[in-house]
């Protein structure tokens, strides 16, 4: 039987042992934690067949929601984790085939192990990597993630200033210009418009980075979450902070806002600090994989 020969591995978490209690997982599976002795680490799984999960865009996109929420239900329980990216399993280690000439499984008379467990390889792994893995673990205990994207919204920019009706244009509006007049005129506006933003976003920028990063104890690049037309990029990143200081991650973008009303602010979060986290430890996982 393979239907349940490998564990799907959702985090690592400090060992708490009502940490997955009533915690449901990818297709409602009940999650239960893997527990490594002489550790302090315990491992979030399902049992699973060791194939990875494959579907369409949209259901491996419930799927990975519904990983997510479960990490963040276990997250908010222990104040720290290390998340695994989706389909991460672990698989049984398959026995080999008898030795033809005494019928003894290979390699058992050298002392090595044979046909473990998924259980057993997961275990052994995690109290080889116990240090680092518990070390992490403590490092972002208390601390999460906060993702800010502040962006100048060109049309507000310029209001009052270029953005208003063309120069040069007769009274009573553009009815005596071209229509080769009026997309040369567009474009000027429109040119004007993005110089104007952008002057503000590069001020900006340096700004609010240095305030950010006065409350934040680290902070990483990113793309924008997602572009809106006609607005210009002040700044897309993640911040990773101590919860106690969410309210001052807040009071920055909020006096951003009301010093400058071009300004628009999107503030996500708080979530696991997954923009923080030395990946060393899912490389190793994926290794033992089917």
């Amino acid at each position: 039987m393979t239907e349940h020969t490998a564990l799907y591995v959702y985090a690592l978490l400090p060992d708490r042992p009502d940490a997955a209690d009533g915690v449901t997982g990818i297709d409602g599976r009940p999650l239960r934690l893997v527990r490594v002795p002489g550790t302090s680490v315990a491992a979030l799984v399902h049992d699973a067949a060791p194939t990875p999960l494959e579907g369409g865009d949209d259901q491996v996109r419930r799927w990975v929601e519904e990983q997510s929420r479960a990490v963040d239900t276990v997250w908010e329980r222990t104040g720290s984790v290390l998340p695994m990216t989706f389909n991460v399993l672990v698989a049984a280690e398959p026995s080999p085939e008898p030795s033809p000439e005494d019928g003894t499984a290979a390699g058992t008379a050298a002392g090595t192990p044979v046909g473990r467990s998924a259980e057993q390889r997961l275990t052994e792994w995690v109290t080889e990597q116990a240090a680092d893995i518990g070390g992490q673990l403590e490092g972002l205990a208390g601390r999460c993630e906060l993702r800010v994207d502040i962006t100048v919204d060109r049309t507000a920019a310029t209001a009052g200033g270029t953005g208003g009706a063309a120069e040069g244009a007769p009274e009573g509006g553009p009815d005596g210009l071209s229509p080769g007049m009026r997309r040369l005129m567009e474009k000027q506006r429109e040119h004007r418009a993005r110089a104007t933003a952008g002057q503000l976003a590069d001020t900006l920028h340096a700004e609010t980075r240095q305030r950010l990063l006065a409350v934040a104890e680290d902070y990483r690049d990113r793309g924008p979450t997602h572009r809106v037309a006609g607005e210009t990029d002040v700044l897309c990143a993640a911040l990773l902070v101590r919860r106690e200081d969410i309210d001052a991650v807040g009071a920055v973008l909020t006096d951003l806002r009301a010093r400058q009303p071009a300004v628009r602010v999107r503030f996500l979060g708080p979530w696991p600090p997954y923009s923080f986290i030395d990946t060393a430890h899912r490389a190793r996982a994926e290794e033992m994989a089917p």
